[in-house]
């Protein structure tokens, strides 16, 4: 198995936000993880890629126990995450802004950069030369010297990906990516994920936009107040008594 969560729990206080939930994801597929608002989605991502320490259970990726290990350690290994909210650079260029994600590839140190010896040179050049790569693939070339104050909020949400791509993933966690963008965006953006896994990337994302989901989606888990309440195909998901009266018994908003 690629990836899998076995008993994963989390709790603040009094309250179970990930509640002993199992769940495994294989190579080159594209994953989608729905539930009403504050069902522990985002929870969930931040177990896997590290930003939380869970209660108890365990997250394998690559035959590999990382459920104790920190966030850049985890990115080492080839695991790579967006956020709900994309924080760029604002006053950088987009080109700029994406050579801060190869950065975790190179071994430059602070004093080859005071000194600017060759191997910071080198690989400089190789942050930019990277960087420039992903832009190319997001379709972002023709904004690389704009200031990301000055891109659209769909432009920013390719340079998200562009930044979680400069890492070189095996696999990526997206957290809303078509959050607050069009309808003629977001299928701009479901294309690029299936281009993502075409590249040999696995994409794994949460998403309130259900008709994109049915459509993108090879497999969802469905969570509701932490727990893992189905999982299937989207036609399994949509047919699921469970899945529809969370939906209609709670918030509308996957």
């Amino acid at each position: 198995m690629f990836l899998e969560t076995k008993n994963l729990t989390k709790q603040f206080g009094g309250l179970v936000a990930v509640d002993d939930v199992d769940f495994s994801i294989v190579k080159g597929k594209i994953y989608a993880i729905i539930g009403p608002n504050g069902a522990g989605k985002s929870t969930f991502f931040n177990l896997i890629s590290g930003l939380y320490a869970s209660t108890s259970g365990k997250v394998i990726f690559k035959g590999n126990d990382i459920t104790k290990l920190p966030p850049n350690k985890i990115a080492k290994l080839g695991m790579a995450r967006t956020f709900q909210t994309t924080h760029l650079f604002e006053q950088a260029t987009v080109l700029d802004n994406v050579i801060v994600g190869y950065r975790l590839r190179t071994k430059s140190n602070l004093m080859d950069a005071v000194f600017r010896t060759r191997r910071f040179k080198i690989e400089e050049q190789l942050c930019r030369d990277k960087a420039m790569e992903v832009l190319g693939f997001v379709g972002l070339t023709g904004v690389t010297d704009k200031l990301a104050a000055n891109i659209t909020q769909e432009e920013k949400k390719r340079v998200a990906f562009a930044l979680a791509l400069a890492t070189d993933p095996e696999i990526v966690f997206l957290d809303e990516p078509a959050a607050g963008i069009n309808p003629d965006e977001t299928d701009g953006l479901a294309e690029l994920m299936e281009k993502m896994v075409r590249r040999g990337i696995t994409v794994c994302l949460i998403e309130h936009k259900m008709q994109m989901i049915m459509k993108l989606a090879d497999k969802i888990m469905v969570l509701n107040y932490g727990k893992k309440i189905a999982e299937g195909t989207p036609k399994e998901i949509m047919n699921d008594q469970k899945v529809i009266e969370a939906y209609l018994g709670g918030s509308a908003n996957a």
